[in-house]
């Protein structure tokens, strides 16, 4: 299972990847950077790159490796894959779930009453862990209104009302994320949340775990044979992956924002790793974004009890066994979705 994680990062600038018999080779200004035999990874994710030959996108694709493209940013440009060996009877019938309001409905209350629960149990962690230093009460506070709002989210009887409640529980766990950032204050703080661009160091990292966490979770539908784009709570529109950014909801909190908290706490990234563009985004620089992949590796290789299963499993085959999960209740082989919560 750990062949899984199996992935080759690219992460400096101004790139080529290139075909030199079965290897992928990674060249700059002529010179070669390093080379890989191809079979001993699963895929490849290019950051910033320049560009890579039809030779190497036609291996991909033949070997059934993903490669894929993305800004420096870490937000997803596109990928390239072989051949699709989903079922087709499976993919119909999410097809009708998705155009059927009220088993989309479903499956999304699922989704985002684990999402609530998931940021109430970040909350109940920084308690535990650090309560001689946050506010508590405020805590607790919140931390009562987020199991309100997971249990309100179960029972919505729409989607704008499953996202207003969303929404409302958003606002009040960010309102206290800045609370869990306990060292390095001066380089790292959290006031709101800004994307595209990100326009401090706080949300620049969860801008680029949220990047990582959207594209596993489009290898993960994909290989389990479901549309990534046909989504059951988020917009649907052309080149959005709907159904991945819905499974990137039950992830958010448990695994990105803290993952981003404790290599901030831990001072395992600090203020030298980022860098402030013309536009007044920030971005992490080479080799703050080496760092954080490396760090975002060794994360995705600790083990958790899944709460469904009852089996141990990795952290970064998560949406793998989500995606699963999803296509089993999707076949019929189960009566409901199991989302992830986090214990």
């Amino acid at each position: 299972m750990k062949k899984l994680l199996n992935t080759l990062y690219v992460t400096t600038e101004n790139t080529y990847l290139a075909l030199d018999g079965e290897n992928v080779v990674i060249q700059s200004d002529g010179n070669t950077l390093g080379r890989l035999p191809l079979h001993m990874i699963d895929g490849i994710m290019a950051f910033g790159y320049i560009g890579a030959s039809p030779a190497l996108m036609g291996k991909c694709a033949e070997m059934n490796k993903s490669l894929v493209f993305l800004k420096s940013s870490g937000r997803f440009l596109a990928k390239v894959t072989g051949k699709s060996y989903g079922n087709i009877l499976l993919r119909r019938e999410q097809y009708r779930i998705c155009d059927n309001e009220e088993r989309s409905l479903t499956i999304a209350k699922n989704i985002i009453s684990a999402k609530i629960a998931n940021c109430n149990t970040v909350l109940s962690r920084a308690v535990r862990d650090h309560a001689m230093r946050i506010d508590t009460d405020k805590f607790a506070q919140v931390g009562g209104v987020l199991q309100s709002g997971k249990v309100k989210s179960y029972h919505a009887q729409s989607a704008d009302s499953l996202r207003g409640i969303e929404g409302e529980c958003a606002n009040l766990y960010f309102s206290v994320f800045d609370a869990m950032i306990l060292q390095q204050k001066d380089d790292f703080f959290y006031h709101a949340r800004s994307r595209r661009p990100p326009m401090d160091n706080v949300n620049a990292m969860l801008s680029f775990s949220y990047s990582l966490l959207t594209s596993m979770c489009v290898s993960a539908l994909e290989a389990v044979g479901l549309d990534a784009y046909a989504g059951v709570y988020h917009t649907e529109r052309p080149g959005r992956c709907s159904l991945a950014l819905d499974m990137l909801e039950e992830f958010r909190a448990c695994f990105a924002d803290r993952f981003v908290l404790t290599t901030i706490n831990k001072r395992s990234i600090c203020g030298k790793d980022f860098v402030e563009k013309e536009s007044g985004g920030i971005l992490l620089t080479d080799d703050g974004r080496k760092k954080f992949l490396s760090l975002w590796q060794q994360k995705k290789q600790e083990e958790i009890m899944h709460p469904f299963l009852q089996e141990k499993v990795e952290w970064g085959l998560l949406p793998y066994v989500q995606a699963m999960l999803l296509a089993k209740y999707v076949r019929g082989d189960i009566d409901e979705y199991p989302p992830f919560i986090w214990r």
